[in-house]
């Protein structure tokens, strides 16, 4: 069918945020896939794992007739249904395979016989990829970073969602950025996070931002690893220097690592969530064990358990208090504090919270 619309319009699908029908197998969704996203396979794992074993050992041909085979009668009515289930309700929805090929075509072919036209992607998962790729790639050639730094607990994320020309690297990577920053939500897959970032750098290009703030976030966010030229372009760019007292500090972290923490720990698994957070909260601490040392290791273990026993005998709170104190002042502060004087010829400006947010309101660029 010659009048079958395909586009590589893969900018637009950004910018207007275009709901998409992922074709492919879910083992491939499950692998990577792009914001916006549904997967509504053609076929499933097992259909395509009989279909590759056939086109391998008997060609195309072959494979083409055993995947109709497989998907006809009440089978393929299901899978036509949830396509067209979803056009109505997203009249912009586009779809795609990996490779633009087959897969896409036929769904497509048979969305048409089912009197509904949707565009397909013309080269598919692949080529879309590619496309987002190389605008990561490409990016630091359009604006100019600023690095928003600051110790632990300064309130960067609170400070970064303040300024409209900054990403935020942390929720794109559904993790805070520490040792224990691990959120119950897994983060998203490696593929999932660079696809995201992509869009979320097209968009804020798109409105003509010639700075984009990011926070200090290194090479990595959790486990979810930058892509290695952005990540370069980031580590070398100017320092915004958040300076918040100290008191403050431990209120900012009180907030988001205890009272927000374990009121999502409830939400998620009710009656059980307090064993289960302060479980996660030890793991956290083993994992800087080796960094903190046997004593300062046993102290803050100590302290956390203490400020545990308190609140399981009279729901108080503030002993967790102590020890974000000592974390901050015996790890976090010194860690932080040696990072930024190897590079303090990066530092651009350093402020309050106001202040800084003054400064990007003054900011012509």
């Amino acid at each position: 069918m010659s009048n079958l619309i395909q586009s590589t319009e893969f900018k637009s699908f950004v910018l207007s945020k275009t709901p998409l029908i992922d074709v492919r197998a879910p083992i491939e969704f499950n692998k990577g896939a792009f914001p916006y996203a549904i997967n509504l396979p053609l076929l499933n794992d097992e259909e395509r794992h009989l279909v590759g074993i056939k086109y391998k050992n008997a060609g195309n041909k072959e494979a083409i007739i055993l995947g109709h085979q497989l998907i006809s009668g009440k089978v393929k009515e299901s899978r036509v249904n949830a396509w067209l289930d979803f056009k109505k309700l997203n009249q912009n929805a586009a779809l795609y395979c990996f490779r633009g090929g087959q897969r896409s075509k036929i769904s497509q072919e048979w969305m048409h016989d089912a009197s509904c036209d949707i565009v397909r992607l013309k080269g598919g998962y692949k080529a879309f990829r590619n496309y987002l790729i190389n605008e990561i790639d490409n990016a630091p050639n359009n604006f100019k970073a600023l690095i928003l730094g600051g110790r632990t607990g300064s309130g960067k994320t609170i400070l970064l969602n303040k300024i409209k020309n900054s990403i935020d690297l942390e929720a794109i990577a559904n993790h805070r950025g520490s040792s224990f920053g691990r959120k119950i939500t897994p983060q998203p897959a490696q593929i999932n996070f660079e696809h995201s970032l992509a869009y979320d750098l097209i968009q804020k290009l798109d409105k003509g931002f010639n700075t984009l703030l990011f926070e200090d976030e290194g090479k990595h966010v959790g486990n979810l690893y930058l892509p290695k030229n952005f990540a370069t372009y980031l580590s070398n760019a100017p320092l915004i220097v958040l300076e918040t007292p100290f008191e403050e500090r431990i209120e900012i972290t009180f907030d988001e690592y205890i009272l927000k923490a374990q009121e999502s720990y409830k939400n998620t698994f009710k009656d059980n969530y307090f064993k289960l957070w302060a479980t996660d909260i030890e793991k956290a601490m083993l994992r800087i064990q080796k960094r903190l040392g046997n004593l300062r290791y046993k102290i803050v273990c100590e302290l956390f358990q203490n400020a545990v026993n308190i609140q399981i005998n009279s729901g108080n709170l503030d002993s967790y208090k102590d020890w974000i104190s000592y974390l901050l002042n015996e790890y976090y502060d010194p860690m932080y504090d040696y990072q930024l004087e190897k590079n303090k010829e990066r530092i651009l400006f350093r402020g309050t919270f106001a202040e800084i947010i003054n400064y990007f309101e003054d900011c012509k660029e």
